[in-house]
């Protein structure tokens, strides 16, 4: 026992050595299984040589301080646009559809920079120096979201699962895709460096190529190529039902594609392959903003001032003598809003908010307003209450808009997640498929920077509240 208080050791570390039959043998072989134990068994008090130790190098785990955006994604699953797994045991039938928010495993392995819903599929832009820069899945008839044929001569035309967009880029190391857009059968994708690219579907032009006749897109793999518009690069972009839509960094909007209800605004209702400026109210405004669903536009300027062209058949342009608008007006019904911040276009409605969190919709569908109010031919507020702005919360207010073809969300300032409308597959993501009239919040883990609304699925980038 005096051997032990020698090495000056702790309670439990002295309860140990006494429990161990060492001390059974002689006096030499006791001090000997004693020291031996103790450098195997016990730790050091301090380093054998405090001078070297404080030579050796630290090593720590790795991080970064970039936040890690993460995507959440509900609704139909049935056709694959989002992306994941359809069947979680064998003994379970497949998912048909997902009624709340899920994560994807497919953001935490890339670094995800923007995310579109189109009609049936999702496309994903990644932040990489890799050959991949765009991932798609969900509906690929159109070759949409790319050439993918496990076998020669046998395009898939459904992907289950986010699958690369091989783009021609010439500079694949340094090019960055910034964003993308997707419509009905077409997506387009805008780089830094190399303008917008297109793919799909392009019977009416929208893929800013001429029309070819009796052309074949299943399998298709030709992607078009826009470097800029009259020598001005490309700020934005955005996709309607079959026209795309292209805003300019000196806020010039030009347009290509369907125009049967006037939703290219060039001023006629044929069909355009060539990328045109767009004509009226917008000519001499900077233009911040465009937005499409299906065939009518809105669009913003730096003032805060709202646009519309293209189908009012439900007095979404707010214009009472014509259904279709050829040319792009200004929504003077909107100038005693206030500043306005951001657009959204659906179906057959509208919503904007302004600078102080209001929001506004008008049109026809579940605007919001209860199950009673279905039809509004100007702007009428939807109450404030409903976004979570109350004496606890005073300062929430509304930031951002979107709009699908029949459903509807606002995004907070404390990025939380409002939505409401028709509830197809549970695309509301409020956990039934029951429709929804009257904003709602969405239980996602996460804040919520960016949501796009498709035709029956829902996609929301994000980033953790930590």
């Amino acid at each position: 026992m005096a051997a032990i208080k020698k090495l000056n050791l702790s309670w439990c570390q002295s309860r140990r050595l006494l429990k161990i039959d060492i001390f059974n043998s002689s006096a030499d072989k006791k001090w000997t299984n004693l020291q031996m134990f103790v450098r195997h068994y016990v730790k050091r008090k301090y380093p054998i040589n405090p001078e070297e130790a404080e030579k050796l190098p630290v090593f720590q785990y790795a991080s970064t301080s970039e936040p890690k955006w993460r995507v959440y994604v509900w609704g139909v699953a049935e056709h694959g646009a989002l992306g994941v797994n359809l069947q979680l045991k064998k003994s379970r039938k497949p998912i048909s559809y997902l009624q709340k928010p899920v994560r994807t495993h497919f953001a935490e392995q890339h670094k995800i920079v923007d995310v579109a819903s189109g009609y049936g599929f999702t496309a994903l832009a990644v932040h990489t120096k890799d050959k991949y820069k765009v991932f798609g899945c969900g509906i690929n008839t159109d070759s949409q979201i790319g050439y993918h044929a496990p076998r020669r001569d046998h395009p898939l035309q459904l992907i289950l699962s986010p699958a690369p967009i091989e783009l021609p880029l010439r500079n694949t190391a340094d090019t960055r895709v910034k964003h993308v857009a997707a419509g009905r059968a077409h997506l387009l994708v805008l780089t830094d460096k190399e303008g917008a690219f297109s793919l799909g579907s392009n019977v009416y032009g929208q893929c800013g190529r001429p029309i070819v006749e009796e052309e074949k897109y299943s399998g298709s793999q030709i992607i078009h190529n826009i470097p800029d518009m009259n020598g001005v690069n490309i700020r934005s972009i955005e996709c309607g039902q079959d026209h795309s839509l292209f805003v300019t960094e000196n806020g010039e909007v030009y347009a290509c594609g369907w125009g049967a209800d006037g939703q290219t605004g060039l001023g006629h209702f044929k069909t355009e392959w060539q990328p045109t400026r767009v004509t009226g109210d917008v000519v001499g405004e900077n233009i911040v903003k465009v937005s499409c669903t299906a065939d009518c536009v809105l669009a913003l300027n730096d003032k805060g001032e709202v646009f519309g062209w293209g189908n009012s058949e439900y007095s979404q342009l707010l214009h009472e003598e014509s259904q279709q608008i050829n040319v792009a007006r200004q929504l003077k019904k909107c100038r005693s809003l206030g500043k306005i911040v951001d657009v959204a276009a659906g179906g057959s409605f509208c919503i904007i908010c302004n600078e102080d969190g209001d929001v506004f919709v008008w049109g026809y569908g579940i605007l919001g307003k209860g199950p009673v109010v279905d039809h509004s031919k100007e702007p009428t507020q939807i109450p404030a209450t409903l976004f979570g702005r109350n004496e606890f919360q005073p300062e929430s207010r509304v930031t951002a808009v979107s709009a699908g073809i029949s459903h509807l969300g606002a995004i907070s300032n404390y990025g939380d997640l409002y939505m409401w409308g028709h509830n197809k597959g549970g695309c509301l993501g409020i956990g039934h498929v029951n429709d929804q009239y009257f904003p709602l919040k969405v239980a996602v883990g996460a804040r919520v920077k960016k949501v796009s609304c498709g035709v029956d699925h829902t996609v929301a980038l994000c980033l953790p509240f930590v």
